[in-house]
């Protein structure tokens, strides 16, 4: 679809992004707990708009390499994989212990929205995450170009808000049983290892192997 491939590999892989907890997260949780539910809807409205951004560059980005050189894109795929897997071995090796919720003073709506976006985008691990991932899901001979990246990145963003935005709803709950629980977000940091690494290999198996 929208010459993309394994997506359901891609939704999968997303879904464990989603659930496992991390920075972006305890923001939502925290500010849902200090400054109540409209807070956290919106800091998920900010983090979901850096997240976009990031989508639109990698889209843009990724296509213009993929348009001039097919050799330079199978090569940021090579590195890409290369970075999963190293993302997954850091996960499966990272001793994870309880989170520690950040001290935020009260904001108006407007400043938890652009806090939260401003976060994201500056964040250089999601941009570096984007370029590894979307690409090993579209296919290098498709003619869609940019519309391939752009459908991965929207699907990421809208599973990854409705997730946060459950998050957010619920957060007195989902914060005790994320902060106080390290068994749950020990095995959420393995399970993602394992799927890191798995794609990662996958690819470079498929690249790897005879043309027939």
């Amino acid at each position: 679809m929208f010459g993309t491939h394994n997506l359901l590999a891609f939704l999968f892989a997303s879904f464990l992004v989603w659930i496992t907890p991390g920075v972006d997260t305890m923001y939502i949780i925290t500010r849902s707990i200090t400054q109540g539910r409209p807070a956290g809807f919106l800091s998920v409205l900010g983090i979901s708009s850096g997240i976009l951004i990031h989508t639109i560059f990698a889209a843009f980005g990724l296509s213009a390499i993929l348009a001039a050189s097919a050799w330079a894109f199978t090569a940021i795929k090579f590195a890409g994989a290369v970075y999963l897997i190293y993302l997954g071995i850091q996960s499966l090796l990272k001793k994870t212990g309880s989170i520690a919720a950040p001290e935020m003073k009260a904001m108006s709506r407007w400043q938890i929205y652009q806090q939260g976006m401003i976060t994201n985008v500056l964040n250089p691990k999601v941009a570096i995450f984007f370029l590894a991932f979307l690409p090993q899901f579209v296919d290098s001979e498709s003619a869609f170009g940019a519309l391939s990246f752009l459908f991965l990145g929207i699907l990421f963003v809208t599973g990854g808000t409705l997730w946060c935005l459950t998050i957010a709803l619920f957060a007195s709950t989902v914060t005790k049983a994320i902060r106080e629980n390290t068994k749950t977000t020990t095995w959420l940091e393995r399970i993602s290892g394992g799927i890191y690494i798995a794609l990662g290999l996958n690819l470079l198996h498929n690249k790897l192997q005879p043309a027939s």
